[in-house]
């Protein structure tokens, strides 16, 4: 049997990736470790094994040439993204507003999947949270 034990998103800049992804988006950090000139660093969900890297283009994964090309798309959001799943996608939406998140890229939205909306990182990665299943509709009066 296989199972992901770490995913990745580049960022450019690992310690507002950190604010971003605990403090806004409510993840937890994760590993933090320092080796040489390299900063493995993780955030993941709360409670889930699961990890995921946050990774800055440059030395020593990427030379100069390559990590500037990198940093390019990134700034685009031309690279990566993450899913995640919640219960209640609107209750969230409010809570992320409430934190100060901004960019939106959509809000709550029911499709024939479920309801889902999209946000960006501070570096443009798109980030979608799906509430699965059945529509999780507006509450009517």
């Amino acid at each position: 049997m296989i199972k992901l034990n770490v995913t990745s998103i580049m960022v450019l800049d690992k310690d507002e990736a950190l604010d971003f992804y605990v403090n806004k988006l409510g993840l937890e950090k994760g590993q933090d470790v320092k080796q040489g000139s390299y900063r493995w660093l993780t955030v993941r969900v709360p409670g889930d094994p699961v990890e995921i890297s946050l990774e800055q283009p440059g030395p020593p994964v990427h030379d100069e040439a390559t990590a500037a090309q990198l940093r390019e798309l990134i700034a685009k959001g031309a690279i990566g993204g993450l899913v995640f799943k919640t219960d209640d996608v609107r209750g969230l939406y409010e809570t992320l507003k409430a934190r100060g998140v901004t960019d939106f890229t959509q809000e709550p939205t029911d499709h024939f999947y479920g309801t889902d909306m999209g946000i960006r990182d501070p570096f443009g990665n798109a980030i979608r949270i799906l509430q699965q299943g059945k529509v999780a509709s507006k509450a009517t009066a």
